[in-house]
């Protein structure tokens, strides 16, 4: 990950506090600003200020948050509006710029925000082999698996399935590639920057960026003929039949869900309904003992232990 290209989000007051903290980006999630309060570095494993020469910690202005907005739209803000509505924008590099303020509403419609008072620089994390220990129970040489890939908040679900997706498309080992489909409703998974994946997710997969997954996953199966459908965090009502579509059409379905455990997550009214299906055949999942991303078990359809 690029320091620089980081640092150059911000405005000239917090660019030069970057450039002169030691910094580890690699285990950098968040840098989030707030107007008239300290700016928070979050890491996997907390957060702390980012301080002045003085170890004070660095107070947030209005006039920050301003120039910052400035710098991570090119001096074009009205290019983002259709992103804005949704409360962030996707930057060069992977990473999602989120923001909150006042909400404009057309009737129910949001139709923009001013008065920007919180700035929130989610950085991109790419782990390339992060998913090494669990390919072999996805997919064989002429067999792929409808997996279901469980975790808690900030446990490394997203950085999980992107590598699941890169070996997919890529091949691994004698397995040879696959063509896959994304439907990337946040701008997550990819990371597309005008329209241009920055993560890498290998060299067979087509992105549907900044689209609901209901329709995209539809989408994907009338237009792009993947062998595999993947989405990052199923639960949605319309997403019901948006995965029995793809179930029926013959595509494997990669996916992810917020939860603890696998039985927390079938319990919930929209995946009880895909377990009477009998939709997923592996379930991964994920905790945080130690670091984000470590594999608490994998499980077989039936919830038993691979």
């Amino acid at each position: 990950m690029e320091a620089s290209q980081i640092q150059n989000l911000f405005a000239g007051n917090i660019r030069r506090l970057l450039v002169q903290t030691e910094i580890d980006y690699d285990r950098l999630y968040e840098i989030r600003l707030r107007a008239g309060r300290p700016l928070f570095l979050t890491y996997d494993k907390g957060e702390c200020f980012l301080r002045t020469k003085g170890r004070e910690p660095y107070v947030v202005t209005r006039e920050d948050l301003k120039e910052t907005l400035e710098y991570v739209s090119g001096y074009s803000l009205y290019a983002y509006e259709d992103e804005l509505r949704q409360g962030y924008m996707s930057v060069q590099g992977g990473h999602r710029v989120g923001v909150t303020g006042k909400v404009i509403l057309d009737g129910d419609r949001i139709r923009g925000m001013k008065y920007i008072s919180c700035i929130n620089v989610r950085l991109a994390h790419q782990i390339p082999g992060c998913a090494d220990a669990v390919m072999p129970y996805i997919r064989k040489e002429k067999w792929t698996a409808h997996t279901l890939i469980i975790s808690p908040p900030r446990c490394g679900k997203t950085t999980l399935l992107r590598d699941v997706i890169r070996q997919l498309s890529n091949g691994f080992g004698k397995i040879p590639g696959v063509t896959v489909g994304v439907v990337d409703e946040r701008s997550e998974l990819a990371g597309c920057y005008q329209g241009i994946p920055q993560n890498d997710l290998g060299m067979r997969t087509d992105v549907l960026d900044c689209c609901p997954k209901a329709q995209g996953m539809q989408m994907l199966i009338r237009a792009m003929s993947p062998a595999v459908v993947a989405v990052d965090e199923l639960g949605k009502e319309e997403d019901f039949r948006a995965v029995e579509a793809v179930i029926h059409s013959g595509c494997r379905l990669i996916a992810t869900a917020h939860g603890e455990n696998v039985e927390a997550v079938l319990a919930t009214p929209f995946f009880a309904g895909l377990k009477k299906m009998r939709v997923f055949d592996r379930y991964i999942v994920l905790g945080k003992e130690k670091r984000a991303g470590i594999i608490r078990g994998i499980f077989d359809g039936r919830g038993v232990p691979c």
